[in-house]
């Protein structure tokens, strides 16, 4: 800006194990969201690497980096941004028309996606139709259909009420224990973090100032 340089992310340094559940917490403006992003491989750091799976994201063309968005990575967002003029069953079998998956194929892929997340009764309707509990889950279906390793949720709950978000995190931690599903949660809610998180990463002006595990979930992961 000017003649500053903002440094969004500053001398980020961390690994994440395969089938962890980490939260990303800090204030607006902390980082979080570009250091998500990054991860994600909508953005490409101007030093350093970001390396996923063995593969450096830094180093990796942009078809490259579609195809390792395509099958490695899954996102869900606050907005949820599903496709109004889509039924959900047409929202939830996109990233298989990007992934050139068989027409023949995509319906019953979308449709078993989809019965994961309750929402097997609800194919042929449209978002509007649907309450914001209902969009989040179909956005969290279309995250799941090409099985990726990582889920990136960037403040999922963030627009909606208490008991939906309970449900829809509730959700994410069944498929991040089943599948040993990598999550990585973007949140500003340090009790929403404490109750899903098993590590706590907390970040502000671009760096992480604090990376520690969360004793609340593992004592009830040993109660369970």
């Amino acid at each position: 800006m000017g003649r500053s340089t903002i440094r969004a992310v500053d001398g980020v340094s961390l690994k994440i194990g395969s089938g962890e559940f980490v939260a990303l917490l800090g204030a607006s403006g902390s980082g979080k969201s570009s250091l998500l992003n990054l991860i994600a491989g909508l953005d490409s750091p101007t030093s350093g690497s970001v390396v996923v799976a063995d593969r450096d994201l830094a180093a990796l063309s942009r078809e490259e980096l579609a195809v390792y968005r395509r099958h490695t990575v899954g996102m869900v967002f606050q907005s949820f941004n599903l496709i109004p003029s889509m039924t959900v069953l047409e929202n939830v079998e996109l990233p298989l028309r990007f992934a050139e998956v068989e027409r023949s194929r995509r319906g019953a892929m979308a449709a078993k996606a989809l019965e994961q997340v309750g929402l097997s009764g609800r194919l042929r309707h449209r978002p509007i139709e649907l309450s914001g509990g209902e969009q989040q889950r179909v956005a969290l279906a279309r995250a799941l259909i090409n099985q990726p390793n990582l889920l990136l949720a960037d403040e999922p709950t963030g627009n909606l009420d208490s008991r939906t978000g309970t449900e829809v995190m509730e959700l994410i931690r069944r498929l991040n224990e089943s599948l040993k599903m990598t999550v990585v949660l973007v949140t500003h809610e340090r009790d929403l973090a404490e109750k899903y998180a098993e590590r706590l990463i907390s970040l502000a002006d671009g760096k992480i100032v604090a990376d520690q595990p969360n004793p609340a979930r593992a004592m009830a992961r040993g109660e369970s």
